[in-house]
């Protein structure tokens, strides 16, 4: 098989059109996120620390040195405030992504009940359903004969 043929059928099935579809989505989402966490969280953090910026927190471990206005040495420092920003980031991620796949759990498994009446159950659920129930009947017919045997 060609690698152009093999190419078309890939895209042709869908693969490579829902995988740019979810590259997508999750920019998007991102985008959402970064901005929750810079204007929504960030602000009560910085707050409840009188003030504090985060993002521009850094442990200085060599001061820069400026002689006759100009600069000699750098500063060199670790910026923790931007790691402590991204964990925030992360973990607000995490807790959303958690709670969409655990809503999402949640119906499939009302639609997958065919016993609940609120969600309609899809037709090949019940036909499962009704092929179970039918077996169990058969299951039960032959025990009892077996046992009068």
């Amino acid at each position: 098989m060609s690698l152009l043929k093999e190419f078309r059928e890939f895209s042709i099935k869908g693969n490579m059109i829902d995988m740019a579809i979810g590259v997508v989505i999750g920019a998007a989402f991102n985008s959402v996120l970064d901005a929750l966490v810079k204007e929504i969280f960030m602000p009560p953090l910085s707050l409840m620390t009188k003030g504090l910026n985060w993002e521009n927190k850094k442990l200085i471990l060599q001061d820069k040195v400026v002689e006759n206005g100009s600069v000699i040495t750098e500063e060199v420092a670790m910026g923790y405030g931007k790691l402590i920003e991204v964990g925030i980031d992360f973990l607000v991620i995490s807790l959303t992504i958690f709670l969409v796949v655990k809503a999402m759990n949640r119906l499939r498994r009302k639609a997958d009940d065919p016993q609940d009446v609120t969600e309609k159950t899809p037709k090949d659920i019940e036909l499962l359903n009704a092929i179970s129930l039918q077996l169990e009947k058969q299951t039960k017919i032959l025990e009892e004969i077996s046992t009068k045997n």
